[in-house]
């Protein structure tokens, strides 16, 4: 498994020449960029200005794993949910261009207070999710759900969005959320919804969360793909990211 960074927070003050200069010095071999950070890289890009950061990426030892957004598809006004749609496929047609494999959306939370049934809102949000990943499917990009928000990042809810979003280009980023963990162990969690699993973003390895369990697991699977660090900015960024790339090393072992 590779040790990745989202953007969001520790690089958002970064442009890509930034980005991939600390990253090469830290051993990150890639990145998850995040919208509006400093980078810029966004739907707003002209075709050379896609073709320019795809370059760049290419030419550096630094991936671009995938572009992290803000979609999310559980408004209870349908034209929100629709805009949503719409600009997760700019984003998935923005990942192709620049070689990104693939595009995260998330779930914020369910409409109960606002008189729509549990059940429903997270049929929505994989009907919604369903229909992305069929478009971004068509340009061999991949999009990850993100285990997010209120209510909607607990994993018996994440398991009913995913069996309402039947395509299966629609997949999962595990996000290591505290609701994962039962006495100690995310294993039941895991074991609901490991069958769609793609990408993991990982955060403060001394908060408790059973990583090395986690990792274990994904080893059982035979996952090979990336591990993504969301952790907070740093002082010193370089050095703090060679220490956390040592620590996974280590839990990994």
């Amino acid at each position: 498994m590779r040790l990745g960074i989202v953007t969001y927070n520790i690089a958002a003050d970064w442009d890509i020449p930034a980005i991939l200069a600390n990253c090469e010095a830290a051993g990150i071999g890639g990145v998850e960029l995040r919208t509006t950070h400093a980078h810029g890289v966004e739907p707003t890009l002209s075709a050379q200005q896609r073709r320019e950061v795809r370059q760049r990426f290419a030419d550096s030892p630094v991936s671009i794993i995938g572009l992290g957004t803000t979609c999310e598809f559980h408004a209870v006004d349908q034209g929100t949910v629709r805009e949503n749609i719409e600009t997760a496929r700019e984003f998935a047609q923005l990942a192709h261009d620049v070689g990104a494999a693939g595009i995260k959306v998330r779930p914020n939370g369910l409409q109960v207070e606002a008189g729509v049934a549990r059940e429903q809102t997270l049929a929505q949000i994989g009907r919604a999710l369903s229909e992305v990943g069929k478009a971004a499917g068509d340009l061999n990009v991949e999009v990850w759900l993100e285990m997010h928000g209120r209510d909607t990042a607990e994993p018996p809810n994440v398991r009913e969005i995913m069996d309402n979003a039947e395509h299966p280009n629609a997949l999962l980023c595990w996000n290591s959320n505290p609701q994962d963990v039962t006495d100690g162990s995310v294993a039941a969690s895991y074991a609901l919804v490991r069958d769609r699993i793609r990408h993991i973003h990982i955060n403060r390895l001394h908060s408790g969360y059973p990583y090395r369990e986690l990792f274990g697991l994904l080893a059982e699977d035979g996952y090979a793909g990336w591990l993504c660090a969301e952790i907070q900015e740093s002082s010193d960024p370089v050095e703090l990211l060679r220490y956390y790339g040592a620590l996974v090393d280590a839990l990994q072992a």
